[in-house]
């Protein structure tokens, strides 16, 4: 199993709607800003989630995406198998020189099988679980040092301007 950009994307993107959706939709938008992932890759994406019977789309004013499903019924495996087409393993190569099939190929097929099984038992609510715990993303006010007063520079007597010269002269 390969995790392409795509699906991390998808991920992260699903993860925010649930933590900001509070039962109202949420405009793709304010994801693309809070996660910084372009709004046109945001919209592929979500159209695949779409098809898929994760989200659930309204249009209009106050419109936006939210969860057709709960957070305990989306896998983080089911997510990347929505947005990405199964992308398979490249196949050992051979040479001229070997008789036998790749030696390792079972250690790379129980890896697979390990990852897989691993995504499979993440949930979309384990992730925000995980969320609630970190700290707040907000950034932590510290107090702020007084600014002393501008000083008032006095005047000088000369002219700042070339346009000036000729008022001060006479």
């Amino acid at each position: 199993m390969r995790l392409t950009t795509r699906a991390k994307h998808a991920v992260t993107a699903l993860t925010d709607l649930a933590l900001h959706s509070q039962g109202q939709p949420v405009p793709l938008p304010s994801i693309s800003a809070r996660q910084g992932i372009s709004l046109s890759h945001l919209e592929d994406i979500f159209s695949a989630l779409r098809r898929a019977g994760m989200v659930a789309s309204s249009r209009g004013p106050g419109g936006g995406y939210r969860l057709a499903r709960s957070p305990q019924a989306l896998s983080v495996a089911q997510i990347i198998s929505a947005t990405d087409a199964a992308l398979p393993l490249p196949k050992p190569r051979r040479t001229q020189h070997a008789a036998s099939p790749d030696m390792t190929a079972e250690l790379w097929s129980s890896f697979n099988s390990r990852v897989l099984d691993y995504l499979q038992s993440v949930t979309l609510a384990d992730l925000l679980a995980q969320q609630a715990q970190r700290p707040t993303a907000a950034i932590v006010q510290l107090p702020r040092r007084s600014k002393a007063p501008a000083r008032q520079l006095p005047a000088p007597d000369v002219p700042n301007s070339v346009f000036a010269l000729g008022l001060t002269a006479s």
